[in-house]
């Protein structure tokens, strides 16, 4: 048996109905999509991108049954990501609607399904060990019974389990109580610069970063930074900022998740902070110029357009 870290992620699977358009429709009004893509998203946006880079993952949810449930299977089954947790046979996976505009940006509507049915019993058949990265996303704090779910488990879980978070979209959603006990239990935070200035009430993201890695002995810090790449701020000590790539944005969609997945995996086999970071950014930028929100490059694809970066400079 390998001793290798593994990654288990709360983060949910949808399915993504993604469809790009001019512009979002006006109230009671209608758009033409002039490109239409369905395909797992949510939480597999980060699984797959962590799997592409070599790094063990298992979902740590739960699936359902019917046709998006499949979907969601099948695509779990070509990364190799495990799935030990029993379906949910009453319900199908969940579905999110992601209406993409010209300038890559998008918006969301989202029907929950099996996925947000995860319960206590589920959880503890996990084999969460010391090294092993555990994933969980906003998503997974802002409703009961979901959330004292995760929250107890994680409260349970060894000291040497890396719980890593990122508070998604919604933050502004998840109780305050909810934050402030996952934010004790965390040791890597990622997010982006509009949520750290959320957390930390500032305006500077090297100085959010810096505060934030200092609130507790275990917290390390990466705020995705956008265009400008990210910083990092390991705990009580000053942020470094790690510069981004110029790229062509076609689609945001899980641009975040690919930066997430990427860096825990470069993290796992060995690099430190800071070169799994730009790692992180090259393939989030290699992403966002593509359609679709699983969109991440294979290892081998990032050092190929790394070497190739680094010749044009």
């Amino acid at each position: 048996m390998s001793n290798a870290p593994r990654l288990f992620c709360l983060d949910t699977l949808l399915i993504d109905v993604v469809l790009r358009v001019a512009a979002l429709p006006e109230h009671a009004g209608d758009s033409l999509a002039s490109d239409q893509l369905i395909t797992a998203g949510g939480g597999f946006n980060a699984m797959s991108a962590a799997a592409r880079h070599g790094l063990g993952v298992t979902y740590a949810g739960r699936l359902g049954a019917g046709p998006f449930s499949a979907l969601a299977e099948k695509a779990l089954a070509h990364e190799h990501i495990t799935t030990p947790i029993d379906r949910n046979e009453q319900l199908d996976t969940g579905i999110c609607v992601v209406l993409v505009e010209p300038d890559g940006e998008r918006s969301f509507v989202t029907s929950p399904g099996a996925e947000a049915t995860l319960r206590a019993e589920d959880l503890a058949t996990l084999d969460v060990g010391d090294g092993d990265f555990v994933l969980v996303s906003g998503y997974n704090l802002m409703r009961e019974p979901l959330a004292d779910v995760v929250l107890k488990w994680l409260a349970h879980l060894s000291s040497g389990a890396i719980v890593v978070f990122d508070p998604a979209t919604r933050m502004v959603d998840i109780p305050s109580v909810n934050l402030e006990a996952m934010m004790r239990r965390t040791m890597w935070l990622l997010c982006n610069a509009t949520e750290a200035s959320m957390l930390a009430r500032g305006t500077d993201v090297l100085a959010n970063a810096t505060a934030l890695a200092s609130t507790n002995d275990s917290l390390n810090v990466l705020v995705r930074n956008g265009a400008e790449g990210c910083v990092v701020a390991l705990s009580h000590e000053a942020a470094k900022a790690v510069d981004g790539f110029s790229t062509d944005v076609v689609d945001t969609n899980g641009a975040g998740d690919v930066h997430n997945g990427v860096f825990l995996a470069e993290l796992a086999s060995g690099c430190d902070a800071l070169a799994s970071a730009r790692w992180a950014n090259a393939a989030a930028a290699m992403a966002i110029a593509r359609l679709g929100p699983a969109t991440c490059p294979l290892r081998a694809e990032v050092a190929a357009w790394l070497a190739s970066s680094s010749r044009e400079r």
